[in-house]
């Protein structure tokens, strides 16, 4: 026996791609072997592969003809035996020994970003159309982080442990919670489709995991990875099931302990409400841990460098096609500096390359499918029938090979523009230029305008300037960034998560989150009790 400690963690190294690298061949070639295939994807419960009559395909967001396989969907009768698997499996994982839970998804870190690390960034590509970056930071690197840094956070949870009186020993045990966690899952981030249910996992909980429809492609190869990694079967049951399978069977369970969530504000908010409406029937109180979208700014002083803010913005608006829950959205520009600003924006917008991630010159890629592709570009037609608008750049989409939307930059002069407040998901950024000398009003007008507060950047040399804006918009943004765009956040260094209606603000890749999945026990043991019930007072 021993004090076991986890390696210390180290972020992922970010590969560069760059042409004529070994990692570059390697991706390629794994691209090559994915398109060659169709693959059934089947759900996984009680570690074993579930079919149903329900077959639905899977294409390539940017090519429409990319048949990448095919995913089965389940109903009532599979979410009810993913459910009562995970209940009958956490018997015996919530006593598995910390040590062996932490090693699985340790080896789990080590196969991504090993053996499986180009078909992860390939599948990525081709099924949510991110370019070969934004697949290696997201579908690799963030994903190994999360395993372990997790894994460190866990023991440092096992090692917070109370002061002692004479003669007593007083202890924590730090317990999972009785019952299952709910995972669901969104398309935009392979890590946290990889991060919602094993986080609860790590500390001894269960999980039964749905992730979105548009993520069946690469949930299938991180199930896959779990298994490998050596998880035992009914830990983390993968399941694709519609919403109407899920309230009775999940929702209104007597054993649910806890929903793991990112996805919309709607449904988030429809979850709790129903966990609200049905709180005397659970056999504990469910930690709700959610994260649920933003509408991001960028805000500059007169004292910003034009270029830093402009690439902030071309970045922070258009990285994997503005399919972020922190990508930047508005932007309060002053006066004075947006001639300069807005030449460098225009020049470096109308240089960005957009098509199939697979040419590797293409910045920019497809939206993830129809309903999307409908949403945003109903809000690029918002703006250009509207008088207080502007299209400066882009404003075209297309749809005839894949969901293609130019990145799109929107002036308006109206602060409380429907796309200065509304959450768009999607390549458009509106920008708001405001007198230089309504600074500190304009910095309460952007705490104000939106009803999310997840991330938000300043940018300014004028220190006394930045203070200000750190004060005034402290509640306005989860994640503040300074002189820096307001996405990338790095797993142990800016864990992430956001207030108001951008979530609970649990911090997923810092100790916080990881809190939520434990329920102290407080032991105390008296090693020499008393055998006279007299106090002294007594005397």
């Amino acid at each position: 026996m021993g004090i076991f400690r986890v390696p210390i963690p180290r972020n992922e190294p970010v590969l560069n791609y760059a042409p004529g690298s070994l990692e570059r061949a390697g991706v390629e070639k794994a691209l090559a072997e994915l398109k060659a295939q169709q693959v059934e994807i089947p759900m996984v419960i009680n570690g074993k592969e579930v079919k149903t009559d329900q077959k639905i395909e899977i294409r390539s967001p940017h090519n429409h003809k990319q048949v990448l396989g095919y995913y089965y969907q389940g109903g009532e009768k599979e979410v009810k035996l993913a459910v009562e698997s995970a209940v009958e499996a956490q018997k015996a994982w919530a006593h598995f020994p910390w040590e062996h839970r932490a090693a699985i998804f340790l080896k789990a870190a080590d196969l991504l970003s090993g053996r499986y690390r180009y078909v992860m960034n390939a599948a990525a590509m081709l099924a949510h159309s991110k370019n070969v970056f934004q697949a290696e930071i997201d579908a690799v690197c963030e994903l190994a982080d999360f395993y372990r840094f997790n894994a460190f956070y866990m023991q440092q949870i096992y090692e917070i442990q109370p002061d002692n009186a004479a003669q007593i020993w007083d202890r924590l045990d730090h317990r999972p919670l009785e019952g299952f966690v709910f995972a669901v899952t969104p398309f935009n981030f392979i890590s946290i489709n990889g991060n919602l249910p094993t986080a609860p996992a790590m500390l001894g909980n269960v999980s039964v995991w749905k992730p979105a429809s548009t993520a069946a492609y690469t949930s299938h190869l991180l199930m896959k990875i779990f298994r490998e990694a050596g998880l035992p079967a009914g830990v983390i049951n993968l399941i694709f099931a519609r919403g109407a399978a899920i309230g009775e069977t999940v929702l209104k369970n007597k054993h649910l302990a806890g929903i793991h969530f990112t996805g919309s504000t709607g449904v988030f908010q429809m979850m709790w409400k129903t966990v609200g409406a049905n709180i005397a029937n659970y056999r504990s109180y469910p930690r709700i841990v959610g994260e649920t979208g933003g509408k991001d700014f960028i805000f500059a002083h007169n004292s910003a460098n034009s270029a830093e803010v402009a690439t902030a913005i071309t970045r922070g608006a258009f990285e994997f096609q503005g399919q972020k829950c922190s990508a930047a959205s508005r932007c309060y520009l002053p006066k004075s500096k947006w001639p300069e600003i807005k030449q460098i924006l225009v020049k470096q917008v109308g240089e960005l390359k957009m098509g199939d991630p697979e040419d590797f010159t293409n910045f920019v890629n497809a939206i993830i499918d129809e309903s999307a592709y409908r949403t945003i570009t109903s809000y690029i037609d918002y703006a250009k029938e509207s008088k207080d608008a502007e299209i400066i750049c882009g404003g075209k989409y297309d749809e005839s090979k894949g969901w293609f939307i130019e990145p799109t930059v929107v002036v308006t002069t109206d602060p409380h523009f429907k796309l200065m407040e509304e959450e768009i998901f999607g390549p458009v950024v509106t920008i708001y230029v405001y007198d230089d000398g309504k600074y500190a009003e304009t910095l309460h007008l952007c705490d104000q305008t939106s009803p999310y507060a997840l991330t938000g950047a300043i940018f300014g040399t004028d220190r006394q300037a930045v203070a200000l804006a750190e004060r005034t918009l402290r509640n306005a943004a989860g994640n503040f960034y300074i002189n820096d765009k307001p996405t990338g956040a790095v797993v142990g260094q800016q864990p992430f998560g956001g207030g108001r209606a951008s979530g609970t603000n649990d911090k997923a890749g810092g100790i916080q989150n990881m809190l939520r999945w434990a329920s102290p026990r407080s032991i105390k043991e008296n090693f020499v009790p008393p055998v006279d019930y007299k106090y002294p007072f007594l005397g």
